[in-house]
């Protein structure tokens, strides 16, 4: 059974002791001491909930929290602000800047515990979200498709997912594959926002498959800027060794030794000014063609579905 992950950020090092005690025979439990260190374990350890004291050097807890509740693939992470005993303007400040709850020093263990079990239960219940992207999952992407159909409204959908993705996840492992994906999300959300505007929807149907949708005329600079923007990251997921090669080795499905080229992205686009699209599923069937086109074309790349219908 997997074990929840706990993050506690605090600059007192008793504090942190205590918090391991109190935590680490359910929990796993990672720490930093504080809010800037708290911010690169966020990204490295992706935790299901923060323990962060208000008062620390560098980054104080309600920095912290602001940070953290402006990047959308970290915002949902539930926050637990430690305050000192009457300090109500650092509770205020803390809720305010976003933290889920506070609780006040010296706490009681049992106290923090069941908080913690409360807000772990409230936050799985509330996400309807890919666990690893944190980005809408199926049946949020089905009723957007579905609200756009029903609008009559001119949109286009992107399908994009990941060639030679699974080679490089049994080379490289599993935790530098989601590192891939999660990156991806952020490149998805960056371009969708700056191109598309608030009006986009991005989606994480499941491992290196995504959707957005946007207007008809906006989508192919949207493409192009994902194409880019990922092109220009995939040096950082290979050693030097590799990327320099332009190839890495593994053993097809027959079990031979073969090289397999570099990680890219593919995009298919399916819009409604082409087709009259009726239902959910007409979208997907498209989709499906043209995303398995643009994977036989080397390197990243979108294609359009031109055909008239």
């Amino acid at each position: 059974m997997r074990r929840e992950k706990i993050l506690t950020i605090d600059d007192d090092p008793d504090i942190l002791d205590v918090l391991e005690l109190t935590l680490s025979e359910l929990y796993d439990v990672f720490q930093a001491n504080n809010g800037s260190d708290g911010l690169k374990m966020v990204q490295q350890k992706n935790p299901d909930i923060i323990i962060c004291d208000y008062m620390m050097p560098v980054m104080n807890g309600r920095e912290f929290c602001k940070a953290l509740k402006k990047d959308i693939l970290l915002r949902h992470i539930p926050v637990i602000m430690l305050t000192g005993k009457g300090e109500v303007q650092d509770r205020i400040e803390g809720i305010e800047a976003g933290a889920d709850d506070y609780i006040v020093k010296p706490f009681d263990p049992n106290e923090l515990l069941a908080r913690i079990k409360m807000i772990l239960k409230r936050t799985v219940s509330s996400l309807d979200a890919n666990p690893l992207s944190h980005l809408p999952g199926n049946t949020s992407i089905m009723e957007e498709f579905q609200r756009h159909i029903d609008a009559n409204d001119t949109f286009a959908v992107g399908y994009a997912d990941l060639d030679k993705f699974k080679i490089y996840n049994d080379i490289y492992g599993f935790e530098k594959g989601d590192e891939v994906i999660r990156e991806t999300a952020r490149i998805l959300i960056r371009v969708a926002r700056e191109v598309g505007g608030p009006g986009s929807f991005i989606g994480h149907i499941g491992g290196d498959d995504f959707v957005f949708i946007m207007d008809d005329d906006l989508i192919d600079k949207a493409c192009q800027k994902i194409v880019d923007a990922f092109d220009k990251k995939v040096p950082s997921f290979y050693s030097k060794k590799d990327f320099g090669a332009g190839f890495i080795s593994g053993k097809d499905r027959q079990g031979k030794e073969q090289k397999f080229g570099l990680l890219a992205v593919s995009i298919g686009i399916v819009s409604n000014t082409s087709h009259e699209i009726k239902h959910v599923a007409q979208i997907s069937e498209i989709a499906a063609e043209l995303k398995k086109y643009a994977k036989n074309i080397d390197g990243s790349n979108f294609v359009r579905d031109k055909r008239q219908g």
